[in-house]
């Protein structure tokens, strides 16, 4: 069995340098396929909810295509993405090749990298150390937060399942909610004074993100079991401990 997770998955970090960004998700999938071709193994892609693009379907189903712009900033990896589904899907039609296709919705957890510049650890970062919180636009742009445990369950669930499932299946939490309002459960949480100000939205960022986990539950038997207050409580730890020790070796928060 192999596991094909290569990829920067932050815009800091996908944005950073576009056209490897790109080769990673294109040739990196066929390296992985004619490995899994040779093997005679089994394979599954880590997809993402970014092949929806800005979506015009609420909640995201496995069957829309996506509103996708194929030359802005972010299509280095939502259109990479795509991509390397339609490689996967390729090569199990003309090579019979076993494949899962999962697609990943926002994901957190302890372990994130401190300089990940996705939204949860910017936020509880910012909140720890008391600065000001960031949220881009009006705050009204929604995600749902997928916990790092239940996402793993999800994959390993997706790898041991029949053949005949293929995916693409939507993996994710259904609880939506708005980046101001996950900027105010943060603050909550952390007990800290930092305040919420506004910077202008990115290009293509996308106004809403949900998915629909029907196909998850029916064919997976998965649903996400930890709540957005609870994860983050243990994600909030995990920062707090990880600044404590930085700081106390003078790598950072002087």
């Amino acid at each position: 069995m192999i596991y094909n997770l290569a990829c920067p998955a932050s815009p800091v970090h996908y944005q950073h340098d576009p056209v490897q960004t790109t080769k990673t998700s294109v040739h990196g999938a066929i390296n992985m396929l004619g490995l899994a071709k040779r093997l005679g193994a089994k394979i599954l892609q880590a997809s993402t909810s970014e092949v929806y693009g800005d979506p015009a379907v609420h909640p995201q189903v496995e069957e829309y295509w996506g509103n996708v712009n194929p030359i802005g900033p972010r299509s280095c990896y939502d259109e990479g993405k795509r991509c390397a589904e339609t490689l996967f899907f390729d090569y199990h039609r003309q090579h019979q090749l076993r494949i899962k296709v999962v697609r990943i919705f926002n994901t957190y957890g302890p372990r994130m990298h401190p300089n990940d510049g996705r939204v949860v650890s910017n936020f509880i970062l910012q909140a720890l150390r008391g600065d000001e919180i960031t949220v881009f636009g009006d705050g009204s742009q929604t995600r749902s937060f997928c916990f790092v445990s239940d996402l793993i369950d999800g994959m390993q669930r997706m790898m041991q399942s029949a053949d005949d499932i293929t995916g693409p299946i939507n993996l994710g939490n259904p609880e939506e909610c708005t980046m101001r309002e996950l900027a105010e459960l943060i603050i909550t949480l952390v007990g800290s004074p930092s305040k919420v100000v506004t910077r202008p939205l990115p290009t293509d960022d996308p106004r809403q993100r949900r998915p629909d986990i029907s196909k998850a539950n029916s064919l997976l038997g998965w649903s996400p079991s930890v709540p957005l207050r609870e994860g983050l409580a243990k994600t909030i730890e995990y920062f707090d401990t990880l600044l404590a020790s930085q700081t106390q070796a003078g790598v950072i928060g002087r």
